[in-house]
């Protein structure tokens, strides 16, 4: 068989075909005019054939070029589209998921084991941030927020509402002056989570549940839901928190409800969020589905936990 010419000068040659131009063929392949017209002739004497007539202005395929032109380019298509294969490959075994940080701690990462052994093939990269995540900009495939759930040109579904809920260490429930009721949060240190937006607080609770006499402004601060829950579960006093960011430590009995009431968040609730068309690849289909199970799976563990404390209360 007759060997091939050298691969780059059959690509410098496909290039100027294709644009009819050496000076954009250059620019496209990153090297100088004077490198591919030497690329082009040096492609000339091994075959024994001129391929371009130069004119003033412009440039032709000779007879021979068009001949072997077709077949060139056919060729150098089919290796891009191996190469973007692979490319989808490799993107199909990457799933980037970004979530707040307190559902992430709390929720997401302690139940992630189950997804990647159900789903080996596919390598979870997981972001924590307050911010919404930029589906172009970020390189992130999965968004699950707490949000209106209006979000124009993204593929978004309801995952779960949203409930605040005080909650301690079962460890204040008994002792000289047990927490049984609202008053005896006169008692207790409250425990603050500043979060942005519009979240109801202590105030916004008391005020619910027509207890006065309470100052709901005192007490810890803290700016991360995770660290007020663990603070709480240490028996640093009581916090209003996430009913699902807490659903492990309420099902675990890290932290119980004393009391209600419940406070649905106003307005907002958790939601699947990807690109338009993305919720068809196979890695976002399988999170989704995979996600809405252990959300159904979570709600069902603290409808059980809330009801044995309940019973026992």
């Amino acid at each position: 068989m007759r060997p091939l010419p050298p691969l780059n000068a059959l690509r410098a040659f496909e290039a100027t075909a294709r644009n009819l131009s050496f000076t954009k063929a250059a620019e496209e392949l990153h090297v100088t005019p004077a490198a591919l017209s030497h690329q082009i002739r040096g492609l000339e004497d091994l075959l024994g054939l001129k391929l371009f007539h130069r004119r003033a202005r412009s440039i032709e395929l000779t007879e021979p070029a068009r001949l072997i032109y077709p077949g060139i380019r056919t060729g150098f298509e089919a290796i891009r589209e191996a190469v973007e294969r692979l490319g989808r490959g490799q993107q199909d075994r990457v799933l980037v998921v970004s979530s707040t940080p307190g559902f992430t701690a709390k929720w997401l990462v302690p139940r992630l084991y189950r997804f990647l052994g159900q789903h080996p093939d596919i390598e979870a990269r997981i972001t924590a941030s307050v911010a919404y995540a930029n589906f172009t900009s970020d390189g992130v495939d999965v968004g699950i927020r707490l949000s209106s759930g209006v979000h124009p040109d993204l593929y978004v579904e309801k995952l779960s509402d949203e409930w605040l809920l005080p909650l301690c260490s079962p460890r204040l429930l008994n002792g000289d002056r047990p927490l049984q009721s609202p008053h005896d949060l006169a008692h207790f240190p409250l425990i603050q989570v500043d979060l942005p937006g519009i979240v109801p607080t202590w105030a916004d609770w008391l005020r619910m549940a027509g207890i006065e006499g309470i100052d709901g402004s005192r007490g810890l601060r803290l700016n991360v839901a995770d660290h007020a829950l663990d603070a709480a579960s240490e028996g640093m006093g009581v916090v209003l928190a996430y009913k699902m960011v807490a659903a492990r430590d309420i099902v675990l009995n890290r932290l119980v409800a004393p009391f209600g009431p419940e406070i649905p968040v106003p307005g907002r609730a958790y939601y699947f969020v990807c690109g338009r068309g993305q919720e068809r690849r196979t890695p976002v289909k399988a999170f989704r589905d995979w996600v809405f199970a252990e959300m159904e799976e979570t709600n069902a563990s603290l409808k059980a936990a809330l009801a044995r404390r309940l019973g026992r209360a």
